[in-house]
């Protein structure tokens, strides 16, 4: 048995080859890489009974190395992603630990793994679900709006995301009201907003709206495929646009 180990931080990769050791009860003739380049070098020159992969090396993401490299060894990824990721790790029957992961976590990603692939219930890594990971990786890592700086008439406020329940359009400006029902004034446009918050907590719901997740109270229907919605601190329900509702009503179960 031969295995490969892509892991860019040295005390991880002396984690990992220490619970293989553990595991095996024997040291497993290994190769190890910090860097996609090294890591298709190797892949190129040998053929490995299974990779423990890292997601972010040195210089790139391990995606990259197995879209470029026609594979079809065993992948475990070991990975600190959120478990969005893993549900499509577990499609294709890819075994995963999640960091920080303990030796129990690794025995039961190898047993997983032995199973399915001694049953002939291997999937490779194909480059559709290559796309999707990266694309989903892409996604965890794109920086959003945490706060607004207001401009008061005493000073300056630090308005936090999380407090907005909705956002509307006025003119060049926007007004946004937090969870007490308190009003701020936001100096940028509706489209700029909105393109600054996280997708899964906010929605547009028409042209001059925009409402959180987490403000919603009650939903209710309306004529003409409209939903009417009660938003925590505001007295007037708001409404989505009959062109709006079907991706709203997505966006809710999402």
């Amino acid at each position: 048995m031969k295995i490969l180990i892509l892991e860019d931080e040295i005390p991880a990769y002396q984690k990992l080859l220490s619970f293989v050791n553990d595991y095996f009860e024997d040291e497993i003739p290994h190769d190890w890489a910090r860097s996609v380049s090294e890591g298709k070098l190797m892949l190129t020159n040998n053929t490995y009974d299974f990779i423990l992969s890292d997601i972010q090396l040195l210089d790139g993401l391990s995606f990259d190395l197995f879209n470029d490299v026609s594979i079809n060894t065993p992948i475990i990824f070991c990975s600190a992603h959120d478990d969005y990721l893993f549900q499509a790790f577990n499609t294709n029957g890819i075994a995963y630990i999640l960091k920080p992961y303990t030796q129990l976590d690794f025995k039961r990603a190898i047993e997983k793994y032995q199973s399915l692939f001694k049953q002939g219930h291997y999937t490779a890594l194909n480059q559709e679900t290559i796309s999707e990971l990266k694309s989903a990786l892409k996604e965890e890592h794109t920086s959003y709006k945490k706060r607004f700086v207001i401009k008061k008439s005493k000073g300056i406020q630090l308005l936090s995301v999380s407090e907005i329940v909705k956002i509307e359009a006025s003119g060049d400006f926007c007004m946004a009201t937090d969870l007490k029902g308190k009003r701020h004034t936001i100096s940028q446009n509706l489209g700029a907003i909105h393109s600054q918050l996280h997708p899964s907590k906010f929605f547009k719901i028409n042209r001059s709206e925009i409402i959180s997740i987490d403000g919603i109270e009650n939903i209710e229907s309306h004529f003409k495929n409209r939903l009417l919605i009660t938003v925590t601190g505001i007295k007037d329900k708001v409404m989505t646009s009959s062109s709006t509702t079907s991706d709203f009503r997505r966006w809710l179960e999402q």
